[in-house]
């Protein structure tokens, strides 16, 4: 045990409080020498997160501080989930985090959360992140946006919800719209957000490939590789030497075919089957021996690590290894020797494996053929495929009879077989989608499938069995929540999976649900249901078998091409065939590393998977834009609070949102997985068949939107009109375009700040003010009529400068307009008045507040009474002044230019 987990173990089981520095290392009774190394093992640790610092400078482990350390999975909505790195009891939930409580993290980043125990059963719990470990998004891709001084790039991935702001000088050519990466400089702190540089462009959206190279960079994968490996790859030889055939079994003369894909390239598995004349079978399984060529801890074998398995984008592949080896002489090519790693078993004709044998051989393969050709041999019985492939028909008839028999033994364990359709889009030379092609399930892939698990099994058996450290693929049982809820919808229909006392089901029970169903209403629903119950299968040093495929033991050694843990497998059998054992040295260097290895390479499994999705997904909705507006059938492949997914016949999959069901509210029933109509009672469960319109397609935000047909209203989104100079040479001049008339904006209630109320006396100088403002502001004599305009300047010109009417500048109006606010318009004012004696006679004032929805709030106590006795006093007032005004008055002197009459006097 070395330093740093003699610190962790000490911290976990023997300290009973957080420790200084000092203390801990006076507590554990370290050696001097250990003492000059614990100050920097203690770092390490913390940078791990393995032990927590906290502000008094005392160290403890997370889990005694109420605190975790995982990644963090952001959602587009803000909020996160934090993925324990340990979990201490398999009760530990994911942490939910907030989204106030994210701070400054961002998706994928590691940190340390504060927890609080879950406030509901069943709910997870909750989160505060305080500390960030490592970050995640060194460089982020996304779309620019550049104005005069700086520019902003929003990122593709919908994860990352805040902007990344770009200097001018960082701008490195970016025009607005131009897809860019943009490299992290500094990151968010408190309100501001992260800045960087664009370290490249790679071109503007829409362009041919941008959208795939997007993916790419976002995923940092690469079709080139480093110096160093490049010039290793290029130094193998590309022929095998009859001297690497010492110590191999010679497999030459058999008749050994590859069965792959029309355009696959990497073949890395062969195979060859013959019946015994006791009714039983040979089966051996070639695979490529890439461990030969890739050595550990060589160049290659450290960029195959870090790329983990080869990934397969809609219209490229992302190799793991150089295509000098993938494509070249480790793939198993028709017509050439190659060297092989086999695994050779006799099989019962019930399908048991009677006896095998692990062994490196040499190989020549016969033939390379296709699924689409095994399927015209053997189902179709078409020619030419039958005559040209008659020499091996025998040969293939045998396998077709072995997959059947292998097959049946699968099934009578309790394997579980769903079957999932692969949709491949099918691209033109500029890679737009011209089609979609449903993959179902054929005999040939049936067949090809058969061979590899049986291999796979037989190899994870072999290892078990020795008891030595090696690399497994495991499947384990479903967890007791998912259970629950599988039986909890299984029991509407009179079903259920059977429960041990440690709470676990068998595969078979779930089999044989499955096959109880099968052709029924509920079949979709029920199949749907328990896919989603599985978990995740992973890669692993130890032995925890396959649930789905009922095995007691599995791994993964038919793809070494392709995938690093077969490449590992490979790696260990090669090194047990001198002795039958390891050596204790390597036995322990392996249980430290192998775990490593799992980790990553799943976690690489994963991200390959995502990349893949995310391409195929894109053209896919590309695909369908042109189909916006027409009718489809569809399966309801997933229910929500918000809508439902509907998933047509031809693997696209889009959105019906709630607020398009208009024939009722409609509730989330999350037990029925169905949205249920409060009123009309109606249902749309998952796995019913619907009628949709299809209503949007945008390739940029990844998503599909339906409306259903009988529940919903389609309104087709208006086309942008195009303009009139859609190009201009380089000296053309843009014709102005009119200026438009000013309208008078109409008033909006929640655009006033507060209007009072106004007595009546007051209301109707107000609307003689407002009657003598329409006449406009012309000059009028003594007795109201015009002035010419002459003497209008006149008496203008003889007012002081300061006097002088001046035109208020832009500023000036616009300051006097946010003074005045948007309720100085005539238009409402006749509304407003009625609104206010609404308001009066009910005993209320209505206040208008900016920003907000209309609000009405009571009088204070005395407030109507005070205002009426106000009023009454204002009213008394305006009539006695009214009054003595009319005693008064008399007929005002004539003007001297009307003493005469005026022409219209008649």
């Amino acid at each position: 045990m070395d330093l740093k987990e003699r610190i962790i173990a000490y911290m976990r089981e023997s300290a009973y409080k957080p420790l200084t520095e000092e203390d801990l290392g006076e507590a554990m009774g370290l050696t001097d020498e250990e003492l000059v190394d614990f100050p920097v093992a203690l770092e390490e640790l913390e940078k791990e997160g393995a032990i927590i610092k906290n502000r008094s400078d005392l160290y403890g482990v997370p889990s005694r501080m109420h605190l975790v350390v995982g990644r963090i999975a952001m959602t587009a909505k803000g909020f996160g989930f934090i993925i324990p790195d340990v979990r201490e009891t398999e009760d530990e939930t994911d942490v939910f985090v907030p989204a106030g409580a994210i701070g400054t993290a961002m998706h994928g980043d590691r940190v340390v959360a504060r927890v609080t125990p879950a406030q509901e059963e069943g709910r997870s719990r909750e989160g505060e992140i305080i500390r960030i470990l490592e970050r995640a998004n060194e460089k982020i891709v996304g779309t620019f946006e550049r104005s005069k001084t700086f520019g902003f790039v929003t990122p593709d991935n919908t994860k990352l919800t805040q902007d990344i702001f770009v200097a001018k000088k960082f701008f490195k050519g970016a025009k607005t719209g131009s897809k860019v990466v943009v490299k992290i400089t500094k990151w968010p702190n408190g309100r501001r957000s992260a800045e960087g540089e664009v370290i490249e462009v790679l071109g503007k959206v829409g362009d041919p490939g941008v959208d795939v190279l997007s993916v790419m960079r976002q995923y940092e994968l690469s079709e080139t590789f480093p110096e160093d490996v490049q010039a290793e790859a290029d130094a193998v030889e590309q022929e095998p030497s009859p001297a690497e055939y010492q110590g191999r079994a010679d497999r030459r003369d058999l008749q050994i075919v590859t069965v792959d894909g029309e355009d696959s390239k990497d073949l890395d598995d062969g195979v060859y089957a013959r019946k015994n004349p006791d009714g039983s079978y040979f089966l051996g399984v070639y695979i490529a021996d890439v461990s030969h060529y890739v050595k550990e801890h060589a160049p290659l074998d450290r960029e195959a690590y870090a790329r983990g398995t080869s990934v397969y984008l809609v219209d490229r592949v992302i190799p793991m290894l150089p295509k000098e080896l993938s494509n070249g002489i480790c793939s198993l090519n028709a017509g050439v020797d190659r060297l092989s790693m086999a695994c050779e078993m006799q099989i019962s004709a019930e399908g048991e494996i009677t006896s095998y044998e692990i062994l490196p051989t040499v190989i020549h393969v016969y033939r390379r053929l296709t699924y689409n050709i095994v399927n015209k041999v053997l189902v179709d019985k078409a020619e030419p495929f039958l005559s040209d492939n008659g020499d091996i028909l025998p040969m293939l008839e045998t396998l077709a009879e072995l997959r059947g028999a292998l097959k049946a033994k699968r099934h009578r364990r309790g394997s579980i077989d769903f079957d999932l359709p692969e949709v491949k889009v099918k691209l033109d030379e500029n890679g737009h989608p011209v089609a979609l092609i449903k993959r179902e399930g054929s005999l040939a892939e049936s067949i090809i499938e058969e061979c590899m698990l049986a291999a796979n099994e037989t190899v994870a058996k072999h290892m078990d069995t020795k008891n030595l450290p090696f690399m497994y693929r495991v499947h384990e049982q479903p967890s007791e929540e998912k259970i629950e809820r599988l039986n909890n919808l299984l029991a509407a229909f009179g079903l259920f999976v059977k429960q041990d006392e440690q709470g676990h089901i068998k595969p078979i029970d779930v089999q044989q649900v499955l096959e109880k169903v099968e052709g029924r209403p509920e079949e979709r629903i029920i199949s749907t249901v328990s896919l989603r119950s599985m978990q995740q299968a992973r890669y692993s040093e130890q032995s925890l078998g396959h649930f789905g495929l009922a095995a007691r033991y599995y791994t993964h050694f038919t793809s070494p091409i392709r995938r690093y843990p077969d490449l590992i497998v490979h790696r260990l059998l090669r090194e047990t065939f001198a002795t039958g054992s390891l050596p204790l040295d390597r036995q322990a260097k392996l249980k430290i590393v192998l775990p490593e290895i799992a980790d990553h390479t799943s976690n690489r499994e994963r991200l390959a998977t995502e990349a893949e999705r995310e391409t195929t997904d894109m053209k896919k909705i590309e695909y369908m834009a042109q189909f916006v507006g027409e009718e489809f059938t569809g399966v309801i492949s997933g229910v929500t609070a918000f809508g439902i997914f509907v998933e047509l016949d031809n693997g696209v999959e889009g959105l019906v949102h709630v607020s398009t069901m208009t024939n009722d509210y409609y509730e989330y029933v999350e037990e029925q997985y169905a949205m249920i109509g409060e009123r009309t009672r109606t249902q749309y469960r998952l796995g019913d068949e619907v009628e949709v319109i299809l209503a949007r397609a945008n390739v940029e935000e990844r998503n599909l939107d339906f409306v259903l047909k009988d529940n919903g209203q389609y309104v087709p989104e208006r086309p942008a009109k195009p303009g009139n100079n859609s190009k201009q040479g380089k000296g053309d001049k843009k014709a102005k375009a009119p200026r438009p008339k000013k309208q008078v904006k109409p008033l909006l209630e929640d655009e006033l700040i507060a209007e009072p109320m106004l007595t009546e006396e007051e209301t109707r100088q107000k609307e003689q003010k407002t009657a003598r403002r329409r006449h406009g502001n012309k000059k009028r004599g003594a007795s109201g009529e015009k002035l010419p305009q002459t003497e209008k300047r006149e008496n203008e010109g003889r007012k002081p400068r300061a006097e002088r009417k001046r035109r208020p500048g832009k500023a000036e109006s616009a300051d006097k307009e946010s003074r005045m606010g948007a309720g100085s318009f005539r238009g409402e004012n006749r509304r407003n008045r009625e609104e206010r004696r609404s308001d009066k006679e009910a005993g209320y004032h209505r206040v208008y507040v900016t920003g907000l929805n209309s609000a009405v709030w009571p009088d204070p106590p005395g407030y109507h009474e005070k205002k009426e006795r106000e009023m009454a006093a204002a009213a008394a007032k305006a009539e006695k002044e009214k009054s003595k005004k009319s005693r008064g008055s008399r007929r005002p002197r004539p003007h001297r230019k009307t003493e005469g009459g005026t022409g219209n006097s008649k």
